[in-house]
C-alpha cells in the first residue's frame, strides 16, 4: 500500500530543529509526476514497505550488523552538507533561482548540530555584500545585524601595556556590522525554510556515497542512531538514511570530517599542497554599561604569545552591553607546552582586557578551528557529483580576519552553477555521467574572492621567517599598502601544523597562573558555558589508529600536547591502575567542542575526529 504526500505535509518531518532518522519507510521522488501514484506538485514522499537501498550499515560486522535495518533512501537534486553560511546561502539561491522562473528544484540541507546554528561561533564582524545579493531588503526583513561597526582600533600588548599600532587599511571595518554569527546563521535557516528547503538539523552526515566508479560523489548517509560504546546496537537502535544527489555541495566549515577523505580520495590537492589552521577561542561577556562602547573593534598583537607563534586578540563590542572577545592562535606553533585555551585566560588577565571585564559576567564560550592557508592551500573546489563552497574549501581571509563574506558568496556562485547544470542543462538525469561543476570553478576565479584571496596571499606565510613576526609585519605592511600582491612569487607555508611541533625536551614547561574566577577560569567551568552534551553510551567519535601511540609516542617526545592543545579538556594522560608507575590516555569526548584542533595538531596524526550522534556537542548562544 502507497501513500503520497509533500514533504511538508508529512507529519513533523520538515520541522525546523527536528534531526533526520529513519521513522517510516520513506523514499522521495524528484519534482514531477510520481511514479507510483501520479501526484504532482512539489516534492513527492513515498511511503513504502521494504523500499530499501542496498548499503550495508557501516561499522559493523555481518554477525552484529542488524541486517534487517537496510538503509533508506531520499532523493535529491542537491544535498547541502552543512547548516553554516555557505550551505544556507546555496540553498537559498537555489531556491530563489527556480522560483524567479517558475521551476522547481530539491535540496534539502543536513545540520549536525541540534538546531541551525547551534555549531556556528565566529568573532564576528562581518560585510553584507554576499547576505544583499540574497536579500537586498535584510533589513526590513529582520536580519539580525544590529550593531554597525563604528571604530576600529590595532594595539600591540606588552606584559603590562597596550601600545596604540596605525590601523592596516585591508582591516576596516566600515560598512561592516558585529554580529553574533550563530543568530545570524539561525535566521538564515528561518529563511531557507520559507523558500521550500528541507533542513533536518540534528542530523550527522558520516559517510558519503560514491558511484560504482569510485570518483564520482552520489550523496551522504546519515549516522546511525542508537548504538553503544562498542558498535553494537541498543534497543532504540535507528540506521541513517541514504540521501542521494544529482550534485552534493559540502559546506561542513573547518576541516570537515567528510571533506578530508574525500580530499584525499580524489587527490583534490596536490602533492606537497596541504592547509594550515589556527584555532579561535572566545567568549561573550556582559559588562558594566559605562565600559560599554557599542560598534567599537579592537585587535591585538604580541602579548601573550611569543615573537615566534602567529596570532592575536579581538574584542568586539556588540549591541546590549555584549563584548565578544577572544584570541586566534595559528596551529603552526612550535612549543608543545603551550596552552591556546590558558594563553587566552592569560590575555583576558592584561590591564588593557581585564579593566574591560572587571565587573562582567562570561555568557558564552566556544573554540572552533579557522582556515588560515589561503589561496595557496585551496584544493581543486569541484569534482564528479559535488562541490567545496565556504570555509570547507579554506576561503578565509586571514589579514581581515573575514571569512563569512566569501563563504556565502562561494555558496552562491555553486548554486548558480548547479541550477545551471540541473534545470537549464537536465543534467544529472539517470544513467548519465555525474555532474563536473566546471563553471563553479571558473566563477571561482574570476570573483571577488579569488581576487582578494589573491591579493594577500603572502601575507600568512610571511611570519615564518627568521624574524619572526616582526618580519611578517613588515612585510605585510609592505605588501597590503603598497604592493597589493602584485610580486611575481607566492611565499609557501613550511609544513602542515602537525610536523611543526618540536620535541618538548627543546623547551621549558609554561607555568600558567591559577584561574582567579572572576576574570579568568578552569577550562572545565568555561566548557559548562557551551552546553555540549553527547549520549552517553554510543561510540568515541575522537577514534586512534592505533591505541598505543599517545602513549609511547607522544607522551616521552613531546609531554603529551593533547592535553594543551585541546580547548575543551578532551584528552588527559592519568595513572594507569592496571600498570602501576605507567600513565594511560584517556578520552573524554563528552567535552568535545567539535572544534577539530585534535585531528589537525596531533603531531602522529593518530587521532580522527567523526561525527557523533547528530544534535550532540555544543549548543552555542550568542556566539
Amino acid at each position: 500500500m502507497y501513500r503520497c504526500c509533500t514533504l511538508a505535509a508529512l507529519p513533523k518531518v520538515r520541522a525546523f530543529a527536528r534531526p533526520l532518522v529513519a521513522r517510516a519507510a520513506i523514499t522521495a521522488v524528484r519534482s514531477g509526476p510520481c511514479a507510483v501514484t501520479g501526484h504532482r506538485g512539489g516534492l513527492c514522499v513515498v511511503s513504502q514497505v521494504n523500499h530499501f537501498s542496498s548499503t550495508r550499515i557501516a561499522g559493523y560486522t555481518d554477525e552484529a550488523d542488524p541486517q534487517a535495518e537496510s538503509r533508506e533512501m531520499m532523493e535529491y537534486d542537491v544535498v547541502i552538507v552543512g547548516g553554516g553560511p555557505a550551505g544556507l546561502a546555496a540553498a537559498i539561491r537555489l531556491k530563489q533561482l527556480a522560483a524567479k522562473e517558475d521551476m522547481d528544484i530539491s535540496v534539502i540541507v543536513v545540520e549536525k548540530g541540534g538546531e541551525i546554528g547551534a555549531h556556528t561561533l565566529s568573532g564576528a564582524c562581518i560585510e553584507t555584500g554576499p547576505l544583499e545579493e540574497l536579500f537586498p531588503d535584510w533589513k526590513e526583513l529582520g536580519a539580525p545585524l544590529n550593531q554597525p561597526a563604528l571604530e576600529d582600533h590595532m594595539r600591540y600588548l606588552t606584559a603590562k601595556h597596550a601600545l596604540p599600532l596605525p590601523h592596516p587599511p585591508q582591516m576596516s571595518n566600515a560598512g561592516n556590522y558585529i554580529v553574533s554569527l550563530s543568530n545570524v546563521v539561525k535566521w538564515l535557516g528561518e529563511k531557507a525554510e520559507e523558500l521550500g528547503v528541507d533542513i533536518f538539523p540534528g542530523t550527522a552526515a558520516s559517510e558519503i556515497i560514491y558511484g560504482e566508479d569510485g570518483t564520482s560523489v552520489c550523496g551522504i548517509i546519515t549516522n546511525d542512531a542508537g548504538v553503544d560504546k562498542d558498535f553494537k546496537p541498543k534497543s532504540t537502535f535507528t540506521p541513517g538514511i541514504e540521501l542521494r544527489g544529482k550534485l552534493t555541495l559540502f559546506a561542513e566549515g573547518c576541516h570537515g570530517s567528510l571533506t578530508k577523505g574525500l580530499i584525499r580520495k580524489l587527490k583534490l590537492r596536490e602533492d606537497g599542497q596541504f592547509q594550515t589552521y589556527g584555532l579561535g577561542i572566545k567568549e561573550v561577556w556582559e559588562v558594566e554599561p559605562a565600559k560599554h562602547n557599542p560598534g567599537t573593534i579592537t585587535h591585538t598583537m604580541g602579548y601573550p604569545l611569543d615573537y615566534k607563534t602567529y596570532g592575536g586578540g579581538f574584542i568586539y563590542h556588540m549591541e546590549d552591553n555584549k563584548v565578544s572577545l577572544g584570541l586566534v592562535v595559528g596551529l603552526d606553533y612550535e612549543n608543545p607546552y603551550l596552552s591556546p585555551y590558558q594563553e587566552f585566560q592569560r590575555f583576558k588577565a592584561h590591564p588593557f582586557v581585564s579593566n574591560l571585564l572587571k565587573g562582567g559576567r562570561v555568557l558564552s564560550y566556544g573554540g572552533r578551528a579557522l582556515v588560515e592557508g589561503g589561496i595557496q592551500s585551496l584544493p581543486k573546489l569541484y569534482f564528479p557529483g559535488g562541490a567545496l563552497i565556504g570555509d570547507t574549501a579554506g576561503l578565509m581571509n586571514v589579514p581581515k580576519i573575514k571569512g563569512t563574506h566569501n563563504a556565502m558568496k562561494s555558496g552562491i556562485l555553486a548554486a548558480d552553477s548547479a541550477y545551471k547544470a540541473i534545470v537549464a542543462e537536465g543534467q544529472g538525469e539517470e544513467g548519465a555521467p555525474a555532474i563536473a561543476l566546471t563553471e563553479y570553478e571558473m566563477a571561482f576565479k574570476n570573483s571577488s574572492i579569488y581576487k582578494e584571496l589573491y591579493e594577500v596571499r603572502n601575507v600568512r606565510p610571511s611570519f615564518h621567517t627568521g624574524l619572526g613576526i616582526w618580519g611578517g609585519i613588515v612585510w605585510s605592511g609592505l605588501d597590503t599598502l603598497l604592493l597589493k600582491g602584485r610580486v611575481p612569487f607566492t611565499f609557501q607555508h613550511k609544513n602542515p601544523d602537525h610536523a611543526m611541533l618540536k620535541p618538548a625536551a627543546m623547551f621549558k614547561p609554561i607555568e600558567y597562573p591559577k584561574p582567579d574566577n572572576e576574570i579568568t577560569f578552569d577550562i572545565l567551568t568555561s566548557v559548562s558555558r557551551t552546553g555540549t552534551g553527547h549520549t552517553e553510551n554510543q561510540p568515541v567519535h575522537l577514534r586512534l589508529k592505533d591505541k598505543s601511540v599517545q602513549v609511547k609516542e607522544n607522551l616521552p617526545v613531546y609531554s603529551g600536547p593533547e592535553q594543551r592543545f585541546c580547548p575543551a579538556g578532551v584528552y588527559e594522560y592519568v595513572d594507569d591502575e592496571a600498570n602501576p608507575g605507567q600513565k594511560r590516555f584517556q578520552i573524554n569526548s563528552q567535552n568535545c567542542i567539535h572544534c577539530k584542533t585534535c585531528d589537525i595538531k596531533d603531531p602522529a596524526q593518530n587521532i580522527n575526529w567523526t561525527v557523533p550522534e547528530g544534535g550532540n556537542g555544543p549548543q552555542y548562544v550568542d556566539t
